[in-house]
């Protein structure tokens, strides 16, 4: 982040949104917007947002594997046949 352009008041990107729009597109870097000196908002490229949530995704699969992997380690947890005979009965599923 370049401070001197890439944070802006909000009234500043109003008054100048198609340059601003320019300069995502140009530079890829995103833009704080700010009211009264303080951050409000966002301003990403799409596909740079794009990414930011396939990362986040994949970080909470890995997140969620772990915590499996480390509950199984200290022995929480039931065989999957317990968990799905429960299911069955609780549901009245049949097989």
């Amino acid at each position: 982040i370049d401070i001197t352009q890439d944070i802006q008041p909000l009234t500043t990107f109003r008054n100048n949104s198609v340059e601003f729009i320019r300069q995502l597109k140009q530079t890829r870097r995103p833009i704080i917007l700010t009211v009264n000196g303080k951050p409000e908002a966002v301003l990403q490229d799409p596909a740079a947002y794009q990414r930011l949530l396939d990362i986040a995704a994949e970080a909470d699969a890995r997140e969620g594997i772990r915590q499996g992997l480390e509950q199984s380690k200290r022995g929480e947890g039931r065989p999957a046949t317990e968990f799905f005979e429960e299911m069955h009965a609780k549901h009245g599923i049949s097989r």
